[in-house]
């Protein structure tokens, strides 16, 4: 499993550990990952997915994972939530323009 967003497409990088004498050693810094699931409303059904923290306070921004996908380019998004976007984009064009008022 690889350690990147998939929504934010955030992943690892590097830099250096320095000491107190100034000694530099390569280190990691991990992205804060978790396991969440999201509840589509367009699909009407949970979506799991592996974000960072960042992500989500996104997601409740934007309006729910619907809304963040939409305004998402597909560049930045992993294949599992380009997939979710397409599908929901594919759902939100076919409803009636009634049901949205």
């Amino acid at each position: 499993m690889s350690r990147r967003c998939e929504l934010t497409a955030k992943g690892v990088q590097t830099g250096h550990k320095v000491s107190h004498s100034n000694i530099k050693t390569k280190r990691r810094f991990l992205p804060n990952l978790v396991n969440v699931t999201f509840l589509s409303d367009a699909l009407g059904r949970p979506v799991r997915l592996r974000v960072s923290t960042n992500a989500l306070k996104s997601v409740d921004h934007r309006g729910g994972l619907d809304a963040y996908l939409l305004k998402a380019s597909i560049a930045e998004l992993s294949p599992k939530a380009a997939e979710l976007k397409r599908a929901i984009a594919k759902k939100k064009q076919g409803e009636p323009a009634a049901a949205a008022s």
